[in-house]
């Protein structure tokens, strides 16, 4: 059984256009590169041939997860999400009370975490700490050097 995920409309926007994108550019150009090499000679001997036969295989399989991923893609719908507890879409301030510094992360699908713009995976252990807490709430995050404390200060949306 496969996996739900959760996206965002700008995410599942995002994952639409990569699979548009792998169909219709990267797989005619991948077919034209193979029947170039084919038409080069022997194939058993023929490097650029098993190059371009790996690099469909590949792709083959990229498009196969991403069409995967898209038909068990749900759309979050923001408004029946409420703010007393930290939530997929939750805009968290935290005060980590290991280093006495507070921190502002976007908990979103894991496709769609990226750490340098905010957005922490739901999936990963700071998200799974934060889920479900309310404000005022300490998350305990296990990491190698120990424990962190994650102080819930503000949850908006």
């Amino acid at each position: 059984m496969s996996k739900v995920t959760y996206y965002t409309e700008q995410g599942l926007a995002n994952l639409k256009a990569e699979l548009h994108q792998l169909k219709t550019v990267e797989r005619p150009s991948i077919s034209a590169q193979i029947g170039e090499a084919r038409d080069k000679g022997y194939l058993s001997e023929n490097a650029e041939y098993d190059a371009a036969k790996e690099a469909q295989g590949m792709l083959e399989m990229r498009i196969a997860k991403l069409e995967e991923r898209a038909s068990n893609a749900r759309l979050v719908d923001e408004s029946q999400l409420d703010n007393e507890k930290v939530l997929i879409l939750s805009t968290v301030r935290i005060l980590n009370q290991n280093m006495n510094k507070e921190v502002t992360y976007t908990l979103v699908a894991e496709n769609e975490a990226d750490l340098k713009a905010g957005k922490l995976s739901v999936e990963s252990p700071f998200g799974k700490g934060l889920l479900g807490k309310k404000v005022g709430d300490i998350g305990e995050i296990a990491v190698p050097t120990g424990i962190l404390k994650l102080e819930i200060l503000e949850i908006t949306r």
